[in-house]
């Protein structure tokens, strides 16, 4: 009787459309539920805390632990004691309370035996989401300070159930911007061989893992972390297991007594399907739980930006494409680097802005643009004046951004000033978007003056420096929009999308790189996050269509100089990007063909999940093929869809069975060329 009372206590919560808990006092078991998922928690009776198992309610896909191979979310090592699986906790208290959005925080705090610290440790679950996501602080209890050597963001270690499994990772922007950017990292998960994500700032990979088995169950894994931290898969069939470790690199934290260490958040969810699901599972849960707010239905914009022309600009010159860019409908305007009198010296350069830098914000107000200015604050020329004054807030590893050093936000005075500094100019100059750059935003410092200690400058940097930086000033400045660029999109973390709108996916790379770029990031970030820099200045629908799909769309060319052909033809691209934002910001994306590539045919697809319309962006990029049948996913196989093209035609009327398994008919125009096409449900 007792056992199917608590099976309907477990039954009971996908009944509900929000989240919540139940806690079994008995087993000392936390069930945390939702309409779609179910994840248990458990203080053992020896006192360990440990994950048990996480699963979809309605489909066929669990994973659980092995009672032999223990999976605790709790690990991590001071100076003093190392705290994992076989520590032993009592119970001092637990509690929820309701998230915003149907969600909830189920909050549990335990003290080690030994009295030595205490862990709060926070578990999030949203509606509709199968995705879990935690949070953990370290209460330092002995009466001297200790210090954190190493922490796991994310440890599971579940059953394999004897399957093979295959990886999915994904680059961020490396190489320079022209190869290798978002690429697909899909492998076989080989015993014993590790596959990895070696994530934030200045690292090689997203910030996101996915497993999968032969039967389609599979785990996806986030972290918001901007410093670096290496997610790493390890399947060992000897002892009947797949290992998930996202270990922090290079964290020397000093925690004082009474004080509490936060190990930034991270989250895993479980999903049943190909890689489309997983993203799906991902980006959705992104946008509903963890990424900045954003109200204004005209997001993403059409923005431009005046690397067209480097540093070689002048107010002059400014206002000339700032008129043309309002008369094409452009919404903000972004002055690039070069404005300032040196990196590190914020205040406008005089020869350049005889008139100053707020009569151009003005100006660029008065026709009805947003005002934009690019900002590398954590570098700084050597002969700018914070440097001379200060020379010891340099990084000690100097990344050389446009011949500047390095500057150490993970120390507190270089981080105040900083601060300072963002909000002078916000005002001094009518900031409303900050295109934040730089090379590396979390940098490599082991100066024994520094705040934040020798050998904590990954932890620190980010979590002390960058995070707070920015919160600080958003606090401050709230209507200030922020762009995270990183010299190219190599920051692309969960905490990155906490902070910013939007973020880099193609800068001044081309248009095939740009679509490649955005065919890989969709699957792991919110299509907002995909910003695109358009340097062409001869026009085609080829070459528009491909910076269409995604986020804002940045003109960087050199606007006075385009033939009224391509001004003509940027007008009505833009009008039709405008039609289009909303639906692409809101839909789920899925991945027709492979990633763009020359003499092939590449489509992506964005689908309102509650209209069942979609959009199709289809591109030949000198194929030999001059048709071409692009499978449809995610339709009603049972409803029927007019097809139309956004270049005009007859609509073509047809089931979504027939475009699923046939495929949607294109006809295109020449070798080079751009095809839109609207799915709507007849």
């Amino acid at each position: 009787m007792l056992r199917l009372f608590s099976l309907l206590l477990l039954l009971a919560p996908f009944s509900s459309p929000a989240s919540r808990s139940i806690y079994l006092r008995d087993s000392q078991t936390w069930v945390l539920t939702n309409q779609n998922v179910s994840a248990h928690f458990q203080l053992t009776e020896q006192g360990n805390f440990q994950f048990q198992r996480i699963g979809l309610a309605h489909r066929d896909t669990l994973w659980r632990t092995r009672p032999e191979s223990p999976s605790c979310p709790i690990r991590i090592v001071t100076t003093q004691a190392n705290y994992g699986c076989w520590t032993r906790y009592r119970l001092i208290s637990h509690s929820t309370r309701p998230l915003t959005g149907g969600g909830h925080r189920q909050q549990i705090t335990l003290e080690d035996l030994d009295a030595t610290a205490r862990f709060h440790i926070s578990l999030e679950l949203y509606r509709d989401h199968p995705v879990l996501r935690q949070s953990i602080q370290l209460e330092n209890l002995l009466p001297s300070a200790v210090t954190v050597t190493d922490a796991d963001l994310l440890p599971l270690t579940l059953d394999d159930t004897g399957a093979p499994f295959t990886t999915l990772r994904l680059n961020q922007w490396v190489h320079g911007g022209h190869s290798a950017n978002f690429d697909l990292l899909e492998s076989a998960l080989q015993p014993g061989v590790e596959s990895g994500a070696y994530a934030g700032a200045a690292g090689e990979h997203c910030a996101w893992i996915v497993l999968r088995d032969e039967r389609q169950r599979g785990l996806f894994a986030g972290w918001e972390f901007n410093g670096r931290a290496f997610g790493k898969l390890i399947h060992e069939p000897g002892r009947g297991v797949v290992d998930l470790q996202v270990p922090v690199l290079g964290v020397g934290a000093r925690i004082a007594s009474g004080t509490r260490f936060t190990l930034p958040a991270a989250f895993f969810g479980v999903f049943h399907g190909d890689w489309d699901e997983a993203s799906w599972q991902t980006v959705s849960y992104v946008e509903s739980a963890i990424a900045k707010r954003l109200s204004d239905p005209n997001f993403p914009y059409v923005m431009w930006d005046s690397w067209g022309y480097g540093q070689t600009i002048h107010e002059s010159t400014l206002r000339r494409n700032a008129e043309i860019a309002s008369s094409l409908g452009i919404e903000v305007f972004t002055v690039d680097l070069g404005w300032a009198r040196r990196i590190g010296d914020w205040r406008h350069d005089p020869a350049k802005f005889p008139s100053g830098l707020k009569a151009l914000s003005d100006y660029v107000h008065s026709l009805g643009m947003k005002f934009g200015l690019h900002l590398a604050f954590a570098e700084a020329d050597a002969l700018a004046p914070v440097l001379i004054a200060n020379p010891d807030w340099r990084a000690t590893f100097n990344e050389k951004y446009y011949g500047a050093d390095s500057l150490c936000l993970g120390h507190r005075p270089v981080r105040e000033w900083v601060t300072s500094e963002i909000i002078r100019v916000i005002d001094e100059y009518g900031v409303d978007w900050i295109l934040q750059d730089g090379e590396n935003m979390v940098k490599r410092c082991d100066n024994p003056a520094h705040t934040h200690g020798p050998g904590n400058a990954n932890y620190a940097g980010a979590v002390r420096g960058l995070d707070l930086l920015i919160d600080t000033v958003q606090r401050e400045r709230p209507h200030v929009l922020w762009e995270n660029c990183e010299n190219g999109g190599a920051m692309m973390t969960y905490a990155m999308t906490r902070r910013y709108v939007t973020s880099i996916a193609a800068d001044n790379a081309g248009y095939l790189p740009a679509r490649r770029s955005v065919h890989g990031i969709t699957y792991s970030f919110p299509a907002r996050y995909s910003a695109r820099y358009m340097p062409e200045e001869n026009l085609s629908p080829a070459i528009t269509r491909s910076y269409m799909f995604g986020g804002p769309w940045i003109f960087m060319n050199r606007l006075s100089t385009l033939s009224a052909a391509s001004l003509a033809l940027a007008r009505t691209e833009i009008e039709l990007f405008k039609r289009l934002r909303a639906h692409i910001r809101h839909g789920r994306v899925f991945h027709l063909t492979p990633p763009p590539s020359e003499g092939a045919i590449d489509a992506i697809q964005s689908l309102n999940p509650a209209t069942g319309a979609a959009v199709v962006f289809v591109h030949r990029q000198n194929s030999p093929a001059a048709t071409a049948r692009i499978p449809a996913k995610g339709l009603d196989p049972e409803r029927f869809y007019l097809v139309r093209s956004e270049d005009g035609g007859a609509p073509v009327r047809l089931s979504g069975a027939e475009l699923m398994d046939q495929g949607i008919p294109a006809q295109f125009r020449s070798t080079l060329d751009a095809l839109i096409l609207r799915l709507d449900p007849d």
